[in-house]
């Protein structure tokens, strides 16, 4: 069983020390806007304040995004203005889409990050989709890793454009699935994961082989958000057309590893993890696993044709 495997630890940005305050968000129920303020100037650190807003436009030109969001408390009313985000962050961007964000002043540029669709039907989807989810793991207890054989469990996250993606919008194709983490430093764990995934995906359409997806999980979804996601295949080159890089609330996430017997664990800095890669069959059934980065496209190959 997969909780039997040895964890390998990723390298990941620390959380800042107490001490450090450079990347400090702005807490309501910690201190006043005018104090994290002056705290944040007096050592010429960014200010951070999470926002929720509505897009207007994307300036994929000037890299930026007009975005009309509300009121901050003792900082900020709400207002229309202009964000500087990254360049999935301004590929995904919708006019009227609902977001919210992390907005990030420093020395007196404005920039958004941590991008999440905000709009009332995708919340509600991911609120339903991770109680199920986690009723599900629940009534399994000690059954709840699946086993090669038994069906995958159902789900509902959002992929790199921040689509809502469910399980069942896979059924009728066979599906390769693998887990990994966009900082991850350690070219043996999710580089290469994500190298051989990409190459078993050109080996499938070199043989002709049809109704495949490729569906890669993010394991630190507080930091992978959709942009982030788009960011990091589009640095790679890889070929979106049938392969999906999915993300969500953290405790969906939680829900998702314990029944697909994926261990993540958080040490300081780094995410301690196992590799799983699977091949789900056009019904949904979880027909082949492979433990640990040491696969090759011989392994599963032929298993979708």
């Amino acid at each position: 069983m997969a909780g039997g495997l040895l964890l390998a630890g990723c390298g990941r940005k620390a959380p800042a020390a107490p001490q450090d305050d450079s990347a400090a968000v702005w807490n309501a129920g910690e201190m006043s806007a005018a104090d994290y303020i002056k705290r944040q100037d007096a050592r010429d650190f960014p200010k951070r304040f999470p926002i929720k807003g509505e897009i207007v436009r994307a300036d994929r030109e000037r890299k930026v995004l007009l975005v009309t969001h509300e009121e901050i408390p003792g900082y900020m009313p709400s207002m229309t203005m202009e964000f500087k985000v990254s360049a999935g962050d301004l590929m995904n961007a919708k006019p009227d889409q609902r977001i919210r964000a992390i907005m990030v002043e420093y020395r007196g540029e404005f920039s958004l990050e941590k991008i999440w669709p905000d709009d009332a039907v995708t919340v509600r989807a991911l609120d339903a989709a991770t109680k199920a989810l986690a009723q599900d793991t629940a009534t399994r207890g000690k059954g709840v890793y699946r086993e090669v054989g038994e069906d995958a469990p159902e789900f509902t996250l959002l992929d790199q454009e921040g689509r809502t993606v469910t399980a069942s919008r896979f059924r009728g194709k066979k599906v390769m699935m693998n887990f990994i983490f966009t900082r991850c430093p350690v070219a043996t764990m999710c580089p290469a994961s994500t190298m051989k995934m990409s190459a078993l995906q050109k080996a499938t359409k070199d043989a002709g082989v049809t109704g495949v997806e490729f569906v890669s999980v993010s394991l630190d979804p507080d930091y992978d958000t959709p942009g982030v996601l788009k960011d990091y295949a589009d640095a790679r080159g890889l070929d979106l057309s049938n392969w999906s890089f999915l993300t969500g609330p953290d405790a969906a996430m939680r829900q998702l590893f314990a029944q697909m017997g994926i261990i993540r664990e958080f040490e300081g800095g780094t995410i301690k993890h196992n590799l799983a890669t699977l091949l789900i069959d056009e019904n949904g059934r979880i027909i082949h696993r492979v433990d640990g980065s040491q696969w090759g496209t011989d392994d599963f190959l032929p298993k979708m044709k």
